[in-house]
């Protein structure tokens, strides 16, 4: 009678183990890739945010000088370091994902020109629009130089091809991850 009750014990917990959730769970390797996934999606979505924000939150020329230098020196105050920083979040990520996809052509190219154009993007900010940047902090409404509104006028331009690289990267960042996905 007990052998009869261990082999009855010894199923009744298999049966159980069997249906517990953790064997219906994603690998470590498969969360790890959907947390990236996500996470550099949220990153990338509020750099592109902020930039689209600034465009079309923000005409600058319809400002008087002290309204633009007023608005425009804030907005580095509160968005010179951070923007950049989730940026370069961003594209660590994105560079990982492409590595973990090397198996996966479609997923892998797709990644690599969201990296690629991240990385555009953000050496348009470094090179253009953050000098422009350091010359703006440094003026008062009070002595604007002569050619403020070339300055003001370049960087819009400048922020605007960054604004399309940037979108254009978390669109196929988009695509990536749904080819990635399978």
């Amino acid at each position: 009678m007990q052998h009869n009750s261990i082999e009855y014990t010894s199923s009744r917990v298999q049966a159980v183990a069997q249906a517990l959730p953790w064997r219906t769970l994603m690998p470590v390797s498969s969360i790890l890739s959907t947390g990236a996934q996500a996470l550099s999606l949220l990153l990338l979505s509020l750099v592109v945010g902020s930039m689209f924000g600034i465009w079309r939150g923000f005409d600058f020329a319809q400002y008087t000088p002290a309204t633009y230098l007023e608005v425009h020196q804030g907005s580095v105050r509160g968005l010179n370091l951070l923007l950049p920083a989730l940026a370069i979040a961003t594209l660590l990520l994105v560079i990982g994902l492409a590595i973990a996809a090397r198996g996966m052509p479609t997923a892998l190219w797709l990644y690599i020109a969201a990296a690629i154009l991240i990385a555009i993007g953000g050496l348009i900010t470094r090179f253009i629009n953050q000098p422009m940047n350091d010359q703006i902090m440094a003026w008062t409404a009070a002595a604007l130089p002569a050619d403020w509104a070339t300055v003001r006028d370049a960087w819009r331009s400048a922020h605007m091809m960054r604004l399309g690289a940037s979108f254009a990267a978390e669109i196929l960042l988009i695509f990536a991850i749904f080819a990635h996905r399978g």
